[in-house]
């Protein structure tokens, strides 16, 4: 059995301008970003949205879709409407952080696929806090059962949307850096708890790239299967090295290509008797044609709002980036 699993940051899929969903200390921080942001623009955004989501996986849509940068459940649920032209059935697991702008992580996934493990009742869903001084968004934990086989095997996956680099690569790197030991703290309390052969695999906009020391350092994430399989230390495998020396990115900045989303495999995803395994040369960064700027860096068309100008026919200022997982 195949999974196809996707991350992509939304780019400010945000509720509208007066919603009585947001809190009135969320309205006052980020108030004058969202004017004009209203039902019309929100549609348009979803729309576009969906135009994507819906091509994934040879227009079978994703089997599970990690996200980030949105405001709440309620522009989600929207969103798997949208999405309902698929015929699948997809679920959510979404927790509200406490990022001062209000934007979370967030899973979609297809329950028919299935389940988040509960115990006495409860889902097994966990916000992990990144400390700083100043809040800044979690990272979401779940705990998902495949229905494949009767013996539903558990597999792990973590969203991340690590701190932005406004201020300065090198001044907000320590940030980075922070939520690397957070998510690298939590890889090996998982396998503490479960087993050290629990397949763990993290995704997300990390906001830094694969080289970076929150990566390589802090969250110990690496090039070198090899080493990874063979570690004693709760290694990861950055599955991006592979498409690094193409000149593509999921994101840019200035025409100039960052890979700052990112999917993370743990060894129990590389071994050969692994139950659940990375499909090899399978990642990918989705880039449809209508989702490129004419030009010769491939930048992606930005929807933009939030303060910023909106191209309605525009889609993120991410690109998706997708893997396989195969269940024996």
């Amino acid at each position: 059995m195949d999974y196809h699993i996707t991350f992509w940051n939304l780019e400010n899929l945000f509720d509208i301008e007066h919603s009585p969903r947001r809190t009135e200390k969320l309205q006052r921080a980020i108030g004058s970003d969202v004017k004009g942001w209203g039902p019309t623009q929100l549609n348009q955004k979803l729309e576009q949205l969906n135009r994507i989501i819906i091509q994934l996986n040879d227009g079978k849509g994703p089997d599970i879709l990690g996200v980030c940068e949105v405001e709440n459940a309620h522009v989600l649920h929207m969103l798997i409407q949208k999405m309902g032209m698929l015929n699948r059935n997809y679920a959510l697991v979404h927790a509200d952080s406490d990022d001062r702008r209000g934007i979370d992580v967030a899973f979609i996934y297809d329950a028919d696929l299935f389940s988040v493990e509960e115990e006495n009742g409860e889902p097994k869903v966990f916000d992990h806090f990144v400390l700083r001084r100043t809040a800044t968004r979690d990272i979401l934990q779940v705990n998902f059962l495949t229905h494949h086989s009767q013996s539903q095997q558990r597999l792990v996956l973590i969203a991340n949307h690590w701190p932005s680099r406004s201020g300065g690569q090198y001044e907000s790197e320590g940030y980075r850096q922070i939520a690397g030991e957070t998510l690298s703290y939590f890889h090996q309390r998982i396998r503490e708890i479960h087993g050290d052969d629990t397949p763990v695999m993290a995704m997300g906009d990390f906001n830094d790239e694969p080289f970076n020391e929150s990566l390589t350092r802090f969250a110990i994430a690496l090039r070198s299967r090899a080493r990874v399989v063979r570690g004693r230390i709760p290694y990861f495998l950055n599955l991006m090295w592979s498409l690094m020396d193409y000149g593509t990115a999921s994101f840019y900045f200035g025409n100039k290509p960052n890979m700052l989303d990112q999917f993370l495999a743990n060894e129990n995803m590389l071994k050969s008797n692994s139950t659940i395994k990375v499909v090899p040369d399978s990642v990918s960064i989705e880039r449809f044609p209508e989702m490129i700027k004419p030009g010769a860096y491939g930048v992606p068309v930005h929807f933009g709002g939030m303060g910023k100008k909106m191209n309605l026919n525009g889609f993120s200022d991410h690109y998706p980036i997708s893997v396989k997982l195969r269940e024996l």
